[in-house]
């Protein structure tokens, strides 16, 4: 069994058409969404599923100040709802909400995917973003999210917050496997405009990941030159 999954955060569907015509292009598997909301274009998650003719499962339930969304002013109060999806070819014959910790009430995903004969247990990940620092909630997080994690026939993608180096990421690498085993591709790139918090103009930073549990293996993995995008193909042992 061969498939193709793709982990991006859209950054609330700021560029939606774009998002959805080159997802359209990728012919992806499986695609694992962060930063998907809920807000007066509707829920985006189920907005870009119809338009791939995917199946689709969400987990959108987060508060995010739209001051970081460009188009509002910058002292605007109001939040909006997101979270993470997960969109298929295949069925999802099952999904769960998963919340990771109440303090910062962080929210995923997961789904039961039937693929031919198997079941193939995806979830989509977005931890809490701490500018590149060590956070104790952050390791809370992904300690809850191991607890849930199935041994066998599990894809984990995402947008972590984390470095390579970090805590994080080395207790993840010690229940998967790391889909990126010889480097540490940066896939961090920002769009400046409407975000207040950034400083760099370059990727610089590796915070997206996907990992699998042991019994698969990696084909090739691509990056690609948009803001948290990976590109994994991988296939069964």
């Amino acid at each position: 069994m061969k498939l193709k999954i793709l982990s991006w955060n859209i950054w609330c569907g700021t560029y939606l058409n774009e998002v959805t015509k080159f997802l359209k292009t990728t012919n992806a598997d499986i695609i694992a969404l962060q930063e998907v909301c809920k807000d007066d274009r509707g829920n985006l998650a189920e907005f870009i599923a119809k338009k791939l003719g995917y199946y689709y499962a969400d987990a959108i339930g987060m508060d995010l100040p739209v001051r970081f969304i460009p188009g509002y002013d910058i002292n605007d109060k109001r939040k909006m709802k997101f979270g993470t999806a997960i969109l298929s070819k295949y069925k999802i014959i099952k999904s769960e909400v998963i919340e990771l910790t109440k303090e910062d009430k962080r929210l995923i995903i997961k789904t039961d995917i039937e693929v031919k004969d198997k079941i193939l247990h995806v979830f989509s990940v977005h931890l809490k973003h701490t500018h590149q620092k060590k956070s104790e909630l952050q390791d809370l997080q992904v300690e809850n999210l191991l607890k849930f994690l199935p041994t066998k026939n599990t894809v984990v993608m995402g947008d972590f917050n984390s470095l390579p180096e970090s805590s994080v990421i080395k207790k993840v690498n010690e229940s998967l496997q790391n889909t990126e085993i010889d480097s540490d591709t940066p896939t961090w790139s920002v769009y400046r405009e409407g975000c207040t918090c950034l400083v760099d103009n370059k990727i610089i930073y590796k915070l997206d990941y996907i990992f699998v549990s042991k019994d698969m293996k990696a084909r090739s993995l691509r990056f690609m030159i948009q803001r948290d995008l990976i590109i994994y193909q991988f296939q069964r042992l």
